[in-house]
């Protein structure tokens, strides 16, 4: 089996350096560009399925490389995004970034998703 891997294009919020998280922020035109290069790209790669997360962003990328090829697109919660609670919307400047992402601390703050959490959630998919 061979697992292709591929992010979504950009948002606003990615040219921001905001958090996106679990907020969902939909493309700008250079990510629907940047989908549409990585769909040239998959041109000649037999795919079977997209999965997709159902955030905004995620799936106009998968629906963008799936144009013309009719493959099944399966939307899964397991792949969202990690929920950032309340860091959604702020810079990586306006708290301690790495920290919220240290497996060893595994920190807890209002509404986001734990490190373990998240690699539990997503390691879900492949097994």
């Amino acid at each position: 089996m061979k697992l292709l891997l591929t992010r979504h294009g950009q948002t606003d919020w990615n040219v921001a350096r905001k958090i996106q998280g679990t907020t969902d922020i939909d493309l700008n035109q250079t990510g629907i560009k940047q989908a549409e290069l990585t769909r040239e790209k998959l041109l000649n790669e037999k795919i079977d399925i997209i999965i997709s997360s159902p955030l905004k962003r995620a799936r106009k990328t998968a629906e963008i490389i799936n144009k013309g090829r009719n493959i099944p697109i399966i939307i899964d919660n397991e792949i969202k995004e990690r929920c950032f609670g309340i860091f959604e919307g702020k810079t990586r400047e306006e708290f301690n970034f790495e920290e919220i992402w240290n497996y060893k601390l595994n920190k807890k703050y209002e509404n986001l998703e734990t490190t373990g959490e998240l690699f539990k959630r997503v390691t879900r998919i492949f097994k």
